[in-house]
């Protein structure tokens, strides 16, 4: 074979080599090694010298085979490159051997890009001293021009990094992230639990098929595969690791827990005023929690209704209501008397009694409980429930199978509770609370609690009064998304404080778009009085709330904002009226002798009060020890399944033993009279 014929084979190889090729990759050969390998490999006596050097010793060829000899393509994850002839010459055979073997021993490091459409020449003409002269052939081909760059418009120095990066990305995507994280975010966007999900269904349905065939590349192949298909899939696919998606992918890998793993994804791309609207799981999760619940018996205790006096027994009961089935009748005169709202003001003076003495003293020799119904009992409205089925096991940590729930799905809300986890007191003798961003958009304004009292301003700039030992304990000015914020404002001795007047008042330090104004609580003598601002606040706007008079160790107070003494319909009863309370009793994990399962709550149930609401059958808090792994189906399933309603629905207020509160209330017996039940 003449190196015409060679030449022409290489050219024609390369030709095909790339026709269908979408890259092209560079492999880590030291050139002057690789130059060096072509001429060493010549068979003996097939590259003599000529004049002074090799006869293929030429500084055309060299710069062609160290220019493009390195070139590769990949195909099913195999290196090909432009010496892998089928050539079986003697002289030219060993040659693209030895090349083709160097070439694929070393690692892909780069794609390949040319700043020339031509690579080599095709002759050369050498003019002798006689005159003569002589026709060189060499080494040429001509590269396709979408691996053409022209430096003028593109550096190619820029185009390799962003290629040896897409490619890095991409192969640390498909070893850190497994099939089923990516088919559980698929899940979670295909019942649409993920906001703004959708838009990454198709990259993520693209990236699991890239990850499907990586896994079955054995390991020393797995670099080429990543080399080839990252260029296939591009970047929005190859670098999903490092998208907002990515952040969502590698928490769900790292085995944090799926809530979190959701909210820190919609924190980088949900809009403020993005709430989630339902609890998180999966497919195969609901399975497992079906298969959990099918194995342990529980599937007939799902079902849950309001419950009634028929389902308790007297033991349950600590006060029943010996008339609750009659009917009072009266004029309409009578009726119309009963619609007058009561002030709670009238009964700043009645007895106080604790919670435990009320049960034990009081209610054993009662007649008739009334409860005065104030407008900041609407966050206590609560109501039992009751399984459908009474004869299934009980799925709670308590020996029997009846639950209950607060208005709102809660069990437990006050801004007192929300001040102590903020690390406030809500112990002192004079307590001034606000919080904001609780309702169902997130509002980011920094809102700041004042007082201005006798010789002192209390403020984010001045929170400790030496002398009164007034403070401001909770300063928060970044409200976090879906957490109520709360500033906190309290004096710790009546003694220390000095005669005068306490001048409460709210100022938006800096409005971010905030539209839920702002709730708030002073708290002194045992009384606790709330308002509601439920207007947006203006950059720097101040709103005073009340001012509190002290005066011979004896406080007084001017709203000047209204503080909920008129009355309003709450679950069919009105508020501001004393409501006959037909049973109290205590939460169910404290029934039979039950001790220490959980909060104690006291649950005075009202005549006439109906839950409008469609509350959970149960919470995770309740469920046994076996069925807590399965939280996140039975948040869902909590909240899915309807509670049946009944006729004569035991509902009414409840009060938690861990949270300071207090209800005045009418008890007949022996004696008439007005008692104030702190709890």
């Amino acid at each position: 074979m003449e190196f015409h014929d060679f030449k022409a084979l290489v050219k024609n190889h390369f030709d095909a080599m790339v026709k269908d090729a979408t890259s092209m990759f560079w492999t880590d050969v030291d050139k002057d090694v690789l130059w060096e390998t072509y001429l060493s490999s010549f068979p003996a006596g097939t590259n003599n010298i000529f004049r002074e050097r090799t006869e293929h010793d030429c500084s055309a060829c060299r710069h062609f085979i160290k220019s493009i000899g390195a070139a590769v393509v990949i195909r099913d994850n195999q290196i090909h490159s432009i010496w892998e002839l089928d050539c079986d010459d003697a002289t030219y055979g060993p040659v693209c051997k030895a090349l083709d073997a160097y070439v694929k021993s070393r690692p892909v490091v780069d794609a390949f890009f040319s700043v020339t459409k031509k690579v080599g020449v095709e002759k050369t003409v050498e003019v002798l001293s006689d005159g003569t002269s002589i026709t060189w052939e060499h080494f040429a081909v001509d590269v396709p021009d979408r691996f053409v760059i022209n430096p003028r418009y593109t550096s190619i120095g820029t185009l390799l990094n962003e290629k040896r990066t897409l490619k890095a990305v991409f192969k640390r995507s498909l070893d850190e992230i497994s099939d089923d994280t990516v088919e559980t975010v698929l899940e979670l966007i295909g019942q649409n639990s993920l906001y703004r999900g959708t838009e990454w269904k198709s990259a993520l349905t693209d990236f699991l098929k890239y990850k499907k065939l990586y896994d079955k590349v054995p390991d020393d192949l797995k670099d080429n595969f990543a080399w080839a298909q990252s260029a296939v899939a591009g970047p929005v696919v190859g670098k999903i690791r490092n998208h907002s998606i990515g952040t969502l992918l590698l928490d769900i890998e790292a085995g944090v827990d799926l809530d979190t793993a959701v909210t820190r994804y919609e924190r980088v791309v949900a809009p403020a005023n993005y709430k989630r609207p339902k609890a998180i799981f999966t497919k195969k999760m609901l399975e497992d929690a079906k298969k959990t619940i099918q194995d342990l018996g529980y599937m007939d205790s799902l079902p849950r209704r309001f419950a009634t006096l028929d389902d308790i027994t007297i033991n349950n009961i600590l006060f029943a209501d010996r008339n609750a089935a009659k009917r009072i009748a009266g004029d309409v005169f009578s009726e119309m008397a009963d619609e007058c709202s009561v002030s709670a003001k009238k009964f700043d003076r009645a007895t106080s009694i604790s919670a435990e003495e009320f049960v034990k003293n009081v209610l054993p020799t009662a007649s008739g409980v009334e409860l005065l119904l104030e407008g900041r009992h609407a966050k206590n409205m609560v109501s039992l429930i009751a399984p459908v089925n009474e004869d299934a096991p009980s799925m709670f940590k308590w020996g029997n199978p009846f639950s209950w729930a607060y208005t709102g799905n809660i069990a437990d809300s006050s801004i007192r509770e929300n001040v102590k986890s903020a690390g406030g007191k809500v112990d002192g003798v004079l307590r001034f609370s606000i919080q904001w961003n609780d309702g169902d958009s997130w509002d980011q304004n920094d809102e700041d609690a004042h007082c201005k009292m006798p010789g002192y301003h209390i403020y984010y700039g001045m929170k400790l009064d030496p002398k009164s030992g007034g403070n401001l304990d909770v300063d928060i000015r970044y409200p976090h998304e879906g957490k109520p914020a709360v500033e906190n404002i309290t004096w710790p001795s009546l003694s220390r404080m000095p005669d005068g007047d306490y001048s409460f008042y709210v100022n938006c330090y800096a409005a971010r778009g905030g539209k839920s104004g702002f709730r708030a609580e002073i708290e002194f003598d045992g009384q606790v009085f709330q308002y509601d601002y439920n207007h947006p606040l203006r950059n720097g706007q101040n709103v005073s709330v009340a001012v509190v008079h002290k005066k011979n160790n004896e406080f007084t107070i001017d709203h000047k904002l209204p503080c909920g003494t008129s009355s309003v319909d709450v679950w069919s009863v009105k508020t501001n009226q004393f409501i006959p309370v037909s049973v109290v009793m205590y939460s169910p994990n404290y029934w039979d002798d039950q001790d220490g399962i959980g909060n104690k709550h006291y649950f005075f149930m009202l005549k006439g009060c109906v839950n409008p609401e469609n509350p959970n059958g149960f919470y995770n808090e309740y469920l046994k020890q076996e069925l807590v792994q399965h939280r996140r189906v039975f948040e869902a399933l909590g909240g899915k399944m309807s509670v049946e309603s009944v006729d004569d629905q035991l509902s009414g207020v409840g009060f938690s033993s861990t949270l300071r509160n207090d209800v005045i209330v009418r008890v007949k017996g022996k004696t008439d009279r007005v008692l104030k039940v702190v709890f």
